[in-house]
């Protein structure tokens, strides 16, 4: 994947529906429009949305309302409850001018556009192996996610909240499902304990260096092979059966009664 992804983004990219809705996109956005016209052109909000990985949220066209409403008003808490850089990034960049309407830059356009092929790439990706699409999830998001002047605690929920990434790291990281049955304060502990202890990370913004990132990614699908049963035959088997113990079942039961 590492070695071809370019070429087959490019490949991708260039299906017609894929160009229709690049082209539609650029053309209604390289004039301003008004903010009710993104909110009700629904193929143009869908575009927009799933550029910044929000893919879906269009049905909530409320929701959007109030995230573009609440930029022009510093005291709306609303971004800083939802904590999702997602729609931190989305409202920055279609922020209404003083009279309602929405400029884009053509360079600022051009990117957008090309965020939107790399999310239905990943989309497409994880149509065939939904691993690959988590481990590529978690090379787009990871920095976003981490590198910001947050407390730890905070960083450690928007890890949380951030479905793609949340499981890639408790895939690499060894952690049961029954993990999400636990308060999110003892999750977020029980998140850091674990990065400490696999990885001897303690400055979250570790995460974000290329090496990391790599090692994340290795042993959450060195764990994932282990647990779909790799065969005999396969280089490395008996190592990677090591990774999981006792086995999947056993060994969730036994991590999850010695932290709650």
């Amino acid at each position: 994947m590492q070695t071809t992804y370019d070429r087959q983004l490019q490949i991708f990219s260039e299906t017609p529906n894929i160009q229709n809705d690049r082209a539609y996109f650029e053309e209604r956005l390289s004039s301003s429009l008004q903010v009710e016209d993104l909110l009700t052109d629904r193929r143009l909000l869908r575009i927009s949305l799933t550029a910044f990985g929000l893919a879906g949220e269009e049905a909530k066209g409320g929701l959007v309302r109030r995230v573009l409403e609440s930029v022009a008003d510093p005291d709306d808490s609303l971004l800083q409850r939802l904590n999702n850089p997602d729609y931190e990034r989305f409202a920055e960049v279609f922020a209404p001018n003083e009279d309602g309407s929405i400029s884009i830059s053509p360079e600022a356009l051009s990117d957008i556009a090309a965020q939107f092929e790399t999310e239905l790439f990943e989309e497409a990706v994880g149509e065939v192996d939904a691993d690959q699409r988590l481990s590529l999830n978690y090379q787009s998001d990871i920095e976003r996610l981490v590198g910001t002047d947050s407390s730890d605690s905070a960083i450690l929920f928007r890890l949380l909240g951030n479905v793609p990434v949340r499981r890639l790291l408790e895939g690499a990281l060894g952690l049961p499902e029954a993990l999400q049955s636990l308060p999110i304060e003892r999750q977020s502990e029980i998140l850091q304990e674990q990065l400490q202890s696999k990885f001897g990370i303690s400055d979250l913004s570790e995460l974000a260096s290329s090496e990391n990132i790599d090692r994340v990614i290795k042993r959450f699908h060195a764990i994932q092979s282990a647990i779909n049963g790799p065969s005999p035959f396969t280089p490395g088997a008996v190592a990677l059966s090591l990774l999981t113990g006792v086995g999947a079942n056993a060994s969730q039961n036994l991590f999850l009664s010695r932290l709650s």
